[in-house]
Order: structure tokens, then sequence, then C-alpha cells
């Protein structure tokens, strides 16, 4: 430029009808200015005159006509570029040799587009989407199934089990009972409530009943002691005529002898040893 400034601040020339430049308010004539403040070019590291292009990126500085890409030479003024390594790259360049491929359609990422990840593996945020509804999950939960993305609502809808009992999704865990999935907290006593996941149950007419409401109300009673007979492991009694008895309570009503595996008679409601019976 020119204007009303005397001299160079530097090399104390006049200025009248010369270019110059100003730096901090001082006048510089163009070869002083270049010497003392003309930033070096990265790529052919002559300095930059005033006189061109300055081109600056992160604090470095390029000729307009060697700001290209390192692979390929293309001119990147004006143009999206990526850096590695401190190497300028066109972004053809940069995918090539190093942005990730979508897990989903194996095309490349390109840089500044957005990418999303999980588990180790790269999609373009237009191919992370569920694999039945077509909706992008983005940061929402997802499930994978057959080694594909699906999201929660459509796999609890098509592959998830319903409890028996509360119709509702069993996300984790589970009793299965009679073939059928039932949640811990729904598989209870039919009779009193208690929770049997891990405990000892008895089953009847396909309802499960813990083994005091059983033996209360479902076990068989023995014909001596009245007590119920429990069936859990298997406890042996004697059955005759439509009436039981523990083991051990069945014995000659007049003698007490035990009749387990021996030949007995009856009188009336009472069983009784050969001995006795025939006395």
């Amino acid at each position: 430029m020119t204007s009303s400034h005397t001299d160079c601040h530097f090399c104390l020339q006049s200025l009248r009808g010369r270019k110059y430049a100003l730096r901090d308010e001082n006048a510089y004539c163009v070869p002083c200015y270049d010497s003392l403040y003309a930033n070096p070019c990265e790529e052919c590291k002559q300095p930059i005159e005033c006189s061109s292009k300055d081109l600056a990126y992160k604090g470095r500085h390029w000729h307009e006509g060697c700001f290209r890409c390192a692979k390929c030479s293309r001119s990147l003024v004006e143009k999206p570029f990526a850096a590695k390594d401190e190497v300028l790259l066109c972004t053809e360049c940069y995918s090539d040799e190093y942005s990730s491929k979508c897990f989903h359609c194996q095309k490349t990422i390109m840089p500044g587009s957005r990418k999303m990840e999980f588990k180790g593996s790269s999609w373009h945020e237009s191919c992370f989407v569920c694999q039945y509804c077509q909706q992008p999950l983005g940061t929402k939960p997802l499930i994978i199934k057959d080694n594909e993305n699906c999201c929660v609502p459509c796999f609890e809808k098509k592959f998830a089990h319903h409890c028996y009992a509360c119709k509702k999704v069993i996300t984790s865990g589970g009793v299965a009972y009679h073939d059928q999935p039932w949640h811990k907290e729904c598989f209870v006593c039919a009779v009193c409530n208690a929770q049997l996941s891990g405990q000892r149950f008895i089953s009847k007419d396909e309802h499960p009943y813990c083994v005091d409401c059983f033996s209360k109300f479902h076990a068989k009673k023995c014909a001596a002691c009245k007590k119920p007979i429990a069936a859990l492991g298997g406890a042996k009694y004697v059955s005759f005529e439509e009436r039981q008895w523990h083991g051990e309570c069945f014995s000659c009503a007049k003698c007490s002898v035990s009749l387990v595996g021996q030949e007995f008679l009856t009188r009336q409601d009472d069983v009784l040893c050969h001995k006795c019976g025939s006395a």
C-alpha cells in the first residue's frame, strides 16, 4: 500500500510513492517486511511474501500454490481436507488410507461425517438402524440378534418371552414351569403367594404349591394319625381301598406290628395282622 508514512521503520528509506506494510502501527518497505515477518511455507520453506496469499492451519503456513494434498498433489484451497501426523490430505486420499469402513454397507465413512461405534465396529449414522423397523438407533439401547442390530421394542415384540402369569416381557432370568416362562417374582404358590423360585414346591393340576400349602389343602391324610402324607421327596405310604397310611402308621390295630410288606386282614375300619385277625 502507499500512504503518508515517510520512511521505512527498519531501513529508514523513504516510502514516498512505494508500497509498504504496517505492523504494530509501524510502516515497512516490502523487502524489509518480508525479511522480518514473512512466514516460511511448510512445503517449499520459502518466505510467504506480503504480496502472496498466506494460508494458515494450526499455526503453520503455506503459499496458495503449495497448499496441496501430500499424496495426490491436488490443491486443497477452499476444499475439505484432513490432517494425519501433520500431513495434509484431501478427503479422498484420507479415506483410502485411514477412514473406517461401515460394518453394514462396507463403504468408507468419510471424514467429517458422523460415525457410530459399537463393540469395536463402525457404522454410517444412516446405516446404524434396527434391522426390523429401520429406525435410527443412535445412542438408544439395542440387542444383537443373528448378528444384526435390533431395537429393544422390536426384540421384545418378536423374540422376548412373556411371563405366563403377568404377560409382561421377561428381560432377564426367569423360571420355566410346565414349558412356560415366568418371572421369578410371579412364580408363587397358588394359595399363599410365597415365591417358589429356588424353593421346593409341589405341582397339582398345573398349579405350583409350597410344601406347607400343599400338605394343608391337597395332601392325602393318613387313615391312622390323620396327618397329611407329604408327597415331597417320594414319601412312602400305603394305599388300600381309597385309604392311605404313612408307612410307619400302617400297623396292626391290635398288636401294633408293622404291616408294611405283610399279609393283613380288615375288620370294619381296622387293619389287623394275620395272627390277630384269625384269633
